[in-house]
């Protein structure tokens, strides 16, 4: 097919706060062989995103102007050319077709067309609208593969519905009695407002000085030195995030006074080979259909220049609570 010479894409030309983000017009992406084209009708707003953005970030940039976010859906308009890959079997399981609605995990996804690796694309089942595949991708994806292969517990709206299915108790934090409500809402057994309340005092009364099994951490740099005091003895602290900070470099003997294991996984090397992706798509959507994992959409923002930079100061501001979306085509 014939495409377009320019597309609108949402990108930054240094790094910054908010306002160094810009739509802007760049060519169309370049179409590798082993490519699926995919026109974008959502946007998944994610921590990732102003990691790339801000000076000295957590992630470095390779070069400007730079298309951030890393999570769409949209349409399949067009299938690899290169033979080898569509005769390969994993390919072939997928059941990709031009108009195949789908979900994409690929850095630099934040435009109106994106031109994609096949094995990063997740075909969407009908019983799944593209607004909820993007509202629970990389969330649901990473509650999934982490509960599975780091340990059996959770963190956030979509973990802690999946840590209750599997029979979890589950401990969260949050900063308002609103989202204390919504978490209980979504199966969080006991709820502590940090502001108000002692994270490591109330978590080690509730579990009779013992400490939790697993924690899921993703703030970073601020609360891992409770973490250790939280943990019970063999247990598992699964650091998933950096919204404080990195944490700092640390003696690893100083696990020893509990023999607890500490993990810094990232989600795409659980979905790694297409055979990952297969499986990990497949329980994520299967979830979402039977009702096990549920979405909440906080906002759908339009896809401009203040509509990104308003949805990454509201992520960033600690007052939402579900998804933020960006809507770019019907």
């Amino acid at each position: 097919m014939s495409y377009p010479s320019s597309v609108q894409a949402i990108t930054i030309s240094k790094t910054g706060g908010p306002e160094v983000i810009e739509k802007r017009e760049i060519p169309f992406p370049k179409v590798a062989p082993n490519h699926l084209v995919v026109k974008v009708q959502y946007l998944g707003v994610n921590f990732i995103d102003t990691y790339y953005r801000q000076v000295e970030g957590v992630y470095p940039v390779s070069g400007f102007p730079f298309v951030i976010g890393k999570e769409a859906s949209g349409v399949v308009v067009a299938l690899p050319t290169d033979e080898s890959v569509l005769n390969n079997p994993d390919y072939k399981k997928r059941g990709y077709k031009e108009g195949s609605r789908v979900a994409v995990d690929y850095l630099g996804s934040h435009a109106e067309y994106v031109s994609v690796p096949w094995n990063t694309v997740y075909v969407i089942p009908e019983s799944v609208s593209t607004l909820t595949a993007v509202s629970a991708l990389v969330q649901g994806l990473t509650a999934i593969s982490f509960m599975e292969e780091a340990y059996n517990g959770g963190l956030g709206l979509l973990m802690t519905q999946l840590a209750k299915s599997r029979g979890a108790t589950v401990i969260g934090t949050t900063s308002t009695p609103e989202k204390a409500a919504l978490a209980k809402a979504n199966g969080t057994d006991h709820v502590i407002l940090y502001k108000s309340e002692d994270t490591v005092a109330r978590v080690l009364e509730l579990t009779n000085g013992e400490g939790v099994h697993a924690i899921f951490d993703g703030v970073g740099k601020d609360t891992f030195e409770s973490d250790l005091i939280m943990i019970r003895r063999k247990g598992t602290i699964v650091s998933v995030g950096n919204a404080s900070g990195t944490v700092p470099p640390f003696a690893p003997i100083r696990l020893v006074q509990k023999n607890v294991k500490l993990l810094r996984p990232t989600m795409n090397n659980y979905t790694y080979t297409p055979a990952e992706v297969l499986y990990y798509g497949n329980a994520l959507f299967s979830l979402l259909a039977n009702g096990t994992l549920k979405t909440q959409v906080f906002k759908e923002y339009p896809f401009t220049t203040e509509g990104v930079k308003q949805a990454q100061i509201d992520l960033t501001s600690g007052k939402t609570t579900g998804k933020l979306v960006i809507k770019v085509s019907d």
